[in-house]
């Protein structure tokens, strides 16, 4: 019941936030979200909720520089053609961000935004898309997760939604689980809760590897499923992930020298 509960808090951020777009205004780098429908919206303020989520916990993850965002597609959907990403808000607040070949763009603080009662908008429907946080640690190969990211992203996404969901939600599973850090709920005495983080291709399988040790994780089509809690796994433990196909950018021998993640 308490995973469903959990489950069902963090729809409303992974479903696509909120319906409606903020008003724009007509620029070379416009993302015209007046005549789409339904574009990926999410609070500037849940946003900053994220970033101070990661400066909070980085030591789970003290090699990663900066939260970085990406865009993440739904159900199949192919690479997003022409993304763009800002903060809108009121007045018309307009703050266009970077964002690189791979989709991934970080957001900076601003008051500025926060006084405009921003959000993050990106052009393209969230039916298709979503834009979700990502920690990795610089080096790895693109096929390799480090648990201590993965426990931070989790922290992240929950704080995210935390500003993004009713407060009763908030308040509802605060009293189930007897925590505010939800994260904790998938801990070591409950051994069934996993928590799923997306992989972006199909998989064969997810194997968590620490010295000499080994486990194999539940996998479901795209997904694959972890205890994040467990002490029995330091922060240096690694989920390789394999795939029924390469990925598109599958890692090389090279890219685990990048810096890229």
């Amino acid at each position: 019941m308490r995973r469903t509960l959990i489950a069902c808090a963090l729809a409303s951020l992974l479903l696509g936030g909120q319906a409606a777009a903020v008003p724009g205004v007509d620029e070379p780098s416009t993302i015209h979200v007046k005549a789409l429908r339904n574009p990926e919206i999410q609070k500037y303020k849940a946003i900053l909720a994220g970033l101070d989520s990661f400066d909070k916990h980085h030591a789970l993850a003290p090699r990663v520089p900066a939260l970085r965002f990406r865009v993440q597609q739904r159900g199949g959907a192919g690479k997003p053609e022409q993304p763009l990403v800002r903060i809108e808000g009121e007045r018309d607040f307009v703050m266009p961000l970077a964002i690189d070949a791979d989709n991934r763009f970080t957001v900076p603080r601003s008051e500025a935004a926060l006084d405009a009662r921003g959000e993050l908008v990106l052009n393209q429907k969230r039916k298709y898309y979503r834009i979700v946080p990502e920690v990795r640690t610089p080096g790895l190969p693109d096929n390799v997760r480090r648990l201590g990211d993965l426990r931070l992203e989790c922290k992240v996404m929950i704080d995210i939604a935390k500003e993004e969901i009713p407060l009763f939600w908030v308040l509802t599973l605060n009293s189930v689980l007897m925590t505010r850090d939800w994260c904790s709920f998938f801990s070591e005495k409950e051994r069934s809760a996993t928590f799923a983080f997306k992989a972006g291709a199909p998989l064969l399988e997810a194997i968590l590897s620490e010295g000499n040790r080994s486990k194999a994780l539940k996998t479901e089509k795209e997904e694959f499923s972890v205890g994040l809690g467990d002490a029995e796994w330091s922060d240096e433990a690694l989920v390789e992930l394999r795939f029924e196909e390469a990925p598109a950018r599958a890692a090389s021998p090279a890219a685990a020298t990048e810096t890229a993640g």
